[in-house]
């Protein structure tokens, strides 16, 4: 076992922090309080990284195409399908309950929303896991066409263009464009952080944090990955979201920040986090709403959520990645065409948030 990116796993776990803390806000009715708002308009980026993560660690992108796609679904794809599947379950085991109390559906059901953003009843999150999988899978086809390579930087605005059309794509795949950019821009920022050094790196890394600082402040632009919608300029906000990302993650590799233990941890296991918090949600909101309470508006089950759903995680660790077909996991050496192990990989494809080695 190689020394994991101590780095890399704090930011990752901060990923998941600000994800869940935010899905529970939401669920809550308390994700446009002002205070909240703030703490959104300085991490906004966060989504992003996860891509950015993944170009920084990756090794390969080549090799024979179908074993490649082969392997892309069994880590990314087959996942999405059965956390899709939990998801359905524990939305419509409630809604005969909920049509009975309250005459309509609490939540709206509309199948297009699968097709149209890629999400599924109960377990909205998941566009990411298919967002992430056709990365992939374009990223390899990109890297079999070299000279499109260079019109990645100009990809940004590919997604940019599909936001002013309103986001047409099924699936909600807009944001794949802006997403392999971040795949090449993690890819980049690793070869130039090796060619600079420790004392260069952290100097740099240091002007592009503080960039990123009076950008926010000066001329706030963001991007959210989850819906592809741009607010403000858009180049600035490619900007601004590019500067965080290497200034960041470059400034705590050459520092060398030691483990955070319990962020850490979150970070190196983020995959569970990230696939089972939303059910977990959705169950405890629909159990109060049977009752007849409704979660809506309060900040005790803040209170309650917060540690509940990260405790109740944290135990299924052990159980969810032991179950390839839920984690991504696979432990048997892979074919020659990556040139990695299984062991390598889960940090790459099988689990979106253990990239970190």
């Amino acid at each position: 076992m190689r020394q994991r990116n101590n780095a890399f796993d704090l930011l990752c776990g901060l990923c998941i922090l600000r994800m869940v803390s935010l899905h529970i806000m939401q669920i809550c009715g308390h994700g446009y309080d002002g205070w909240w708002q703030g703490v959104m308009s300085w991490t906004f980026f966060f989504m992003s990284f996860f891509f950015f993560k993944a170009g920084y660690f990756n090794k390969s992108l080549g090799g024979e195409t179908m074993p490649y796609i082969i392997d892309r679904t069994r880590r990314l794809f087959v996942p999405y399908i059965c956390w899709a599947l939990i998801g359905n379950v524990v939305y419509f085991s409630f809604m005969p309950r909920m049509l009975h109390l309250y005459h309509n559906p609490i939540e709206p059901i509309h199948i297009a929303q699968v097709w149209d953003r890629g999400e599924a009843f109960g377990n909205l999150p998941l566009w990411f896991l298919l967002s992430f999988y056709v990365t992939y899978i374009a990223a390899h086809f990109i890297d079999k066409c070299r000279p499109l390579r260079w019109a990645i930087p100009l990809f940004p605005f590919v997604s940019y263009f599909w936001y002013t059309q309103g986001n047409p794509l099924w699936f909600g795949l807009d944001n794949v464009f802006i997403a392999l950019y971040f795949f090449w821009l993690g890819m980049v920022w690793h070869r130039l952080m090796d060619w600079m050094g420790r004392r260069l790196t952290i100097e740099f890394s240091v002007f592009l944090v503080l960039f990123f600082v009076i950008g926010n402040l000066c001329w706030h632009c963001e991007y959210t990955m989850s819906s592809n919608r741009f607010t403000g300029n858009p180049v600035l906000a490619v900007i601004n979201i590019t500067a965080i990302l290497c200034g960041l993650s470059g400034l705590l590799m050459a520092l060398r920040v030691p483990r955070v233990r319990i962020i850490s941890f979150i970070g190196e296991h983020s995959m569970v986090y990230f696939v089972a918090h939303y059910p977990m949600l959705y169950f405890y909101k629909f159990v109060h709403l049977s009752f007849g309470r409704s979660i809506y508006g309060r900040y005790d089950d803040i209170i309650i959520l917060l540690p509940v759903v990260f405790c109740i995680c944290s135990l299924l660790v052990p159980y969810v990645e032991a179950v390839p077909w839920l984690s991504g996991r696979y432990h048997k050496k892979l074919s020659e065409h990556t040139g990695q192990s299984a062991a390598s990989l889960s940090h790459t494809g099988g689990d979106v948030g253990t990239m970190g080695r």
